[in-house]
């Protein structure tokens, strides 16, 4: 925890990622240890396997590698593309810039299509570039996590089928279990998820699937790879077990929560997501704030703030003071939004914190609320026990 705050709240996480962990997920975190190589283990990982394909919405494997969510934009690239290959990159923030950053890296000729922060790409831009030369890959955010955007990914999905030779990667990460994202339907070629985020584990996983489009580029692609060549998992795969050794705990909860998505189906879960993204648009309508993103995801909302209000002070009195986490903005949004996750294990008594939290931060800043906190709490409760 980064707040050692002196005060009677529990602590609070509700930031973008990662996230509060399920109360049965910590549980099972604490288990002994066993070995990856058992057939205990292989059963559950076969499971997990099985059950992440419900996520992906896909009727491809799904591959679950120990490595932080950015490892499997990494995994995407690699086993897809070769030094010279050209990519059109959707940078619209700071993990637009980082796929980008990683594809030159790897001797990819990249073409940036700059987005202002806080607006979404929109299918036209994606269609008049597509005219103008012949690209291996179109690389985007579904959701931009450090703008809260949400890119309209079924109709660029639409455009980007019509080319043969270019293939559609999509970041899902802050994406992925909190809204619709139906990989086949939506005619994504590669697919990432992370565990920190709606599936509510901590840091640690990424989750990748490839389109049989993509899959027949694996022999081909020709970027240097060993821990992250895909191939090497399929193989493992096959044989019921991981290629490395087995997060072995992680997976273990993976299977408890995807267990959980799968006996109650996606749309509650995405439902849910909804509602308290929800409560937060209600929550800055009352005290007068407004969305950073024009386009919002259900997934996290960041909060445009006043001139006058320094967002990186406002989170830190929020964490000192109510040993509540929110996060703050990067680059150009640094000191100007703050962000707040709408994924992980978040009740109602938690929505109602993050609320008082930020009424009377803001106030301590000098941005009074017009309303009293008597009346903007029986509000937020109000609304809370409505929808």
């Amino acid at each position: 925890m980064q707040g050692k705050a002196e005060n009677h709240f529990d602590y609070t996480l509700m930031a973008p990622g990662p996230v509060n962990l399920h109360p049965k997920v910590r549980e099972i975190l604490a288990h002994p240890m066993i070995h990856h190589r058992t057939p205990e283990f292989d059963k559950i990982l076969a499971q997990a396997l099985k059950r992440l394909k419900i996520v992906f919405q896909t009727e491809q494997p799904v591959y679950a590698l120990s490595s932080t969510g950015s490892g499997g934009m990494e995994v995407l690239l690699v086993n897809t593309l070769s030094p010279g290959d050209s990519i059109l990159v959707v940078n619209s923030g700071k993990f637009g810039e980082r796929w980008a950053e990683m594809a030159r890296t790897f001797g990819v000729q990249v073409d940036e299509l700059k987005i202002t922060w806080g607006q979404a790409v929109t299918p036209e831009h994606i269609a008049e570039k597509l005219k103008t030369k012949t690209y291996h890959a179109v690389l985007t955010q579904a959701c931009e996590t450090s703008t809260g955007v949400l890119h309209p990914i079924q109709k660029l999905g639409a455009v980007i089928k019509n080319y043969q030779h270019t293939l559609f990667l999509v970041d899902g990460i802050t994406a992925l279990g909190a809204v619709p994202l139906p990989m086949d339907e939506w005619s994504i070629d590669g697919l990432v998820g992370g565990s920190q985020k709606a599936f509510m584990l901590p840091t640690g996983m990424s989750f990748v699937s490839f389109s049989k489009k993509a899959h027949a580029r694996f022999e081909h692609a020709k970027i240097p790879k060993f821990y992250f060549d895909i191939r090497k998992e399929i193989a493992a795969n096959a044989k019921g077990e991981t290629f490395f050794s087995s997060n072995v705990s992680l997976i273990k909860a993976l299977n408890y929560v995807l267990a959980e998505i799968e006996s109650a189906g996606l749309a509650p879960l995405f439902k849910t997501i909804q509602r308290r993204a929800d409560f937060v648009a209600y929550l800055m309508e009352t005290l007068g704030l407004s969305s950073y993103a024009a386009v919002k995801s259900a997934s996290l909302t960041a909060v445009a703030l006043p001139n006058s209000t320094d967002g990186q002070k406002l989170r830190e009195l929020m964490e000192v003071d109510f040993n509540l986490t929110v996060m703050g903005g990067q680059d150009q949004a640094k000191g100007k939004i703050i962000r707040i996750g709408h994924m992980g294990y978040i009740q109602d008594k938690d929505q109602m914190h993050l609320a008082t939290a930020l009424y009377h931060s803001l106030q301590k800043l000098n941005m009074t609320p017009s309303i009293s906190f008597i009346d903007f709490q029986t509000q937020m409760k109000n609304w809370l026990a409505q929808n």
